[in-house]
């Protein structure tokens, strides 16, 4: 877990409208969103039952979609 030093913005009603974060906190839930993307493209490929290929494969492929 990512402690937080967190602090809200209110609207005229009080209520929470935005969140206001230290930077480094910022960076590093979108480093944790990013890792998290990748766990669940991972878990959707191997899912998929599809066949794995190479990066080498998979490279050749998309070069040869492009054209």
């Amino acid at each position: 877990m990512i402690p937080m030093q967190e602090q809200f913005v209110v609207d005229q009603q009080g209520k929470r409208i935005s969140v206001l974060l230290n930077i480094d906190t910022y960076y590093r839930l979108l480093h944790e969103l990013e890792e998290l993307a990748e766990l669940r493209a991972y878990d959707a490929a191997k899912a998929s039952g599809e066949q794995p290929i190479s990066f080498e494969d998979a490279v050749v492929e998309i070069e040869r979609n492009r054209s």
